[in-house]
Formats: structure tokens, sequence, C-alpha cells
């Protein structure tokens, strides 16, 4: 059994906003060598998802609508009130509504790889979805096989 790790690196630009990382990821399956096995994908924060579905826009706002609703920016939430606390190290964001909807998102996927290549059908993308822009992230990529 043969592991290869590497973590990709990329920029969000908006508040919410999918990324699609699904060459990122194949690259690192091509550099790990494994031609049979699993790709891990695990994003490290806590206001980020990660899925795997089809990278269409209007969809993408059909997402975005949906993830709205379940945690409503202008909803209070305690963690919040972070801002208020006396000696807490905040960036000064109020982003309780950011972390559910990580929460019912998920923070990592699991793909198979056959021939080298990332088994997704031709409609299937990985989305890495921060909640929380623009930031810099990254992703921790796994290669088993």
């Amino acid at each position: 059994m043969s592991f290869y790790k590497e973590k990709i690196s990329f920029k969000s630009s908006a508040e919410v906003e999918f990324i699609d990382i699904t060459d990122a990821v194949q690259r690192v399956v091509d550099a790990s060598g494994i031609r049979e096995g699993h790709v891990f994908v695990f994003v490290q924060h806590t206001t980020m998802g990660i899925v795997i579905n089809h990278n269409e826009p209007m969809l993408l706002q059909d997402f975005m609508r949906v993830l709205y609703h379940i945690a409503p920016q202008d909803e209070r939430y305690s963690h919040d009130m972070f801002e208020l606390r006396k000696n807490n190290k905040t960036d000064g964001r109020s982003n309780g509504h950011s972390h559910c909807k990580a929460l019912v998102v998920g923070t990592h996927v699991f793909v198979p790889i056959e021939g080298g290549k990332v088994m997704l059908s031709n409609i299937q993308s990985i989305l890495a979805i921060d909640f929380d822009g623009a930031r810099n992230r990254d992703a921790i990529v796994t290669v088993t096989g």
C-alpha cells in the first residue's frame, strides 16, 4: 500500500464561493504515481465545506439559496458574541452562519481512482465551498493505493 499527501492552496474572492478543485486534485493523483486506489480530500477550516456535484452556475445559485435558507446571515448566532467578550482574539467577523453552513455540508470527500484517474462522472466536480471568504484556503489531498 502506498500513500501520498499534498496540500493544495487557493483563494476565495467572495463571502460564499464554490471553487472547483477537481483539476488540482487530479494533479495530486498524477504526482502520486498511484494508479488504483482512493483519494481523500479534506478541508481544515471550520467555515468551509467540500462536496461532489455538478459545477453549473444556475445550480450553484440554487445551492447558495438553500444554504442561506438553512443558516441565514441575518439570524442571531451566539458565536457572534465573541466580538463582545473581553480578551478574545477574533478577526472581527460575525460568522456564526458560516460555521452552521459548514456543519451541514461536511469537510471531506472520498473518491476512487482507476487507471490513475479520479472516478468522477463527466458532470461531477469536487467543489470546495468557502462560507466566510474572501480568504486564503487550502485542502489536504491524500492518495492511497
